[in-house]
C-alpha cells in the first residue's frame, strides 16, 4: 500500500507540473491579443523534485525497516505537505476571463493537491507499520540468531536429510 500511494503520488505531482498553472490575455502587438501560459514547471518549481523524492521513497521504504523507514516515513510526509502547499498556494477564483483554460489551471492544482496527500498518507503509514512491514533482505538479516524451539524429532530427520549423523557427539 505505501509502494502504491507513493507511486500514484509521484505520478500525480509529476502530472500537475506538466499542465497549466497560469494563465492570461497579453497584447501581441500586431498579431492581437494573445493567451500566454506558464506551465506547473515554471510557476512551481518543486513539484518534479517532490515527484522524483517520492520515486526514491518507494526504494527507502522497501529496503529499509525500523528508525530508518520511520524517519523516511516522516521526510515524505513532510514532502506530502509541501506538494499539498504548493497546490492551494496562490489559487484565485476571481478574475476569469472567457477564453482562459480554467479546467487544466484548477485540474494541475488540484494533481498537486492529491499528489501531496497521497505522499502524506503513505508516509505516515511507513511511520505506523515501520515495526512489523517486512523489508529487504530480511530473510538473510541474521544468519547467526537463534531458531525458534523446534521438535527434537523433526530436527533429527533434518539432520539425516541433509547427510549429518545426528547420534554422533558433536
Amino acid at each position: 500500500m505505501i509502494v502504491v500511494g507513493l507511486l500514484l503520488g509521484a505520478l500525480a505531482l509529476w502530472g500537475a507540473s506538466k499542465l497549466a498553472w497560469f494563465a492570461e490575455f497579453r497584447d501581441g502587438g500586431v498579431l492581437g491579443t494573445q493567451l500566454y501560459t506558464e506551465d506547473g514547471e515554471q510557476r512551481a518549481t518543486a513539484l518534479v523534485p517532490l515527484a522524483l523524492l517520492a520515486l526514491a521513497g518507494v526504494a527507502g521504504v522497501i529496503a529499509t525497516g525500523g528508525w530508518a523507514r520511520r524517519i523516511l516515513g516522516v521526510v515524505l510526509a513532510l514532502a506530502g505537505v509541501a506538494g499539498v502547499w504548493t497546490g492551494v498556494n496562490g489559487v484565485k477564483f476571481t478574475g476569469w476571463a472567457p477564453g482562459l483554460p480554467v479546467t487544466e489551471l484548477l485540474l494541475g492544482r488540484g494533481l498537486a493537491v492529491l499528489g501531496g496527500i497521497l505522499l502524506v498518507v503513505a508516509g505516515l503509514v511507513a511511520v505506523k507499520g515501520a515495526g512489523t512491514a517486512r523489508r529487504l533482505g530480511t530473510r538473510y538479516a541474521a544468519p547467526g540468531a537463534q531458531r525458534a524451539k523446534r521438535d527434537p524429532d523433526i530436527e533429527l530427520w533434518e539432520a539425516l536429510s541433509e547427510g549429518e549423523d545426528p547420534t554422533a557427539s558433536r
